[in-house]
């Protein structure tokens, strides 16, 4: 089968009509001459019921035409299913999502949509690493969920809620950041974290730890998705006028230039947080883990479509 298969993942931005955003995606396609099959996604929990339907029938290239949320739900049934089916299969991107970060990181923007299809014409690929998050939830059960940017866990966790609902009045990625950590300063802001990174454990109140695969939403800017290794940072328990300190660095995009920002590099991470801490996969809530979770890397796992090797 020659076919890509495009799963399109409808995005309503304000003053964006969804069919017209569809019709400029397939007139780019049309004249890359790109042969492909469509199907929609109705929601976010059909995506991976339609990525196992497209592997299913045997397509090689999926593109998802949406974001952050839609590329880790394809992920996850791509790291379902054997490693030789796996590595017959390349995913793509073209940018529609609320947060496209996993994107950006590569050259591809919303704005910037034909990029993204003479990447697909090209079909130039190479693999890319996966996070991997393993733990235990309140009913007990043995849990494990793949990621391309990042987890977080503590007081950014819990503001992934309200950014969402914010970027959806405040397109701006910086400025949704912004108002939804503004909102959440009056919110418990620390957690305490008991954490072991290369055979050394220590425990402490932290603010906000992200644990990196890629870019992790601008906390975790050296990372990259092929080295094998994550990059970690920490928030120690901090004033108020730090926390400030802080936000302005992460819109300069200097956050590793605070002094209270603890970076690590490393292959895993196992920690243990106290009940009811906030946790996030690739921007979106999860359940809170049980007891103590790791948190590790795949290397070379996925092959991606890209526009140009970094």
């Amino acid at each position: 089968m020659n076919k890509l298969c495009i799963i399109y993942c409808p995005n309503h931005r304000p003053f964006t009509s969804v069919r017209k955003r569809w019709e400029k995606i397939e007139a780019l396609l049309v004249k890359h001459h790109v042969e492909y099959d469509m199907v929609q996604s109705e929601d976010q929990q059909s995506v991976e019921r339609l990525v196992t339907m497209m592997i299913s029938n045997g397509y090689k290239d999926i593109i998802i035409a949406g974001g952050d949320s839609a590329l880790n739900d394809t992920v996850n049934c791509l790291m379902a299913v054997e490693k030789s089916v796996r590595d017959q299969i390349s995913i793509g991107v073209i940018p529609n999502g609320v947060m496209n970060d996993f994107a950006r990181f590569w050259g591809f923007t919303y704005q910037n949509t034909e990029e993204s299809v003479k990447a697909i014409a090209q079909h130039r690929v190479r693999k890319v690493d996966v996070g991997c998050i393993r733990y235990t939830n309140k009913l007990q059960e043995k849990k494990q969920r793949y990621f391309l940017n990042s987890v977080n866990i503590g007081l950014l966790a819990g503001i992934q809620k309200t950014r969402l609902q914010m970027r959806r009045k405040f397109w701006s990625r910086k400025l949704s950041f912004a108002l939804s950590l503004v909102m959440m300063l009056f919110e418990k802001v620390f957690y305490r974290m008991t954490y072991t990174i290369d055979y050394v454990t220590e425990s402490h109140n932290i603010v906000t730890m992200c644990v990196g695969n890629a870019w992790g939403y601008g906390q975790t800017p050296n990372a990259v998705p092929y080295n094998g290794l994550l990059d970690i940072t920490m928030v120690r328990h901090s004033a108020l006028h730090h926390m400030v300190e802080a936000l302005y660095l992460f819109i300069r995009g200097k956050i590793l230039n605070h002094k209270r920002i603890i970076p690590y590099r490393a292959k895993a991470i196992e920690i243990e947080t106290q009940k009811n801490c906030p946790i996030s996969i690739d921007g979106h809530p999860a359940e809170s883990p049980v007891g103590k979770y790791t948190i590790d890397v795949k290397q070379e796992e996925v092959n991606f479509i890209i526009e140009r090797i970094r």
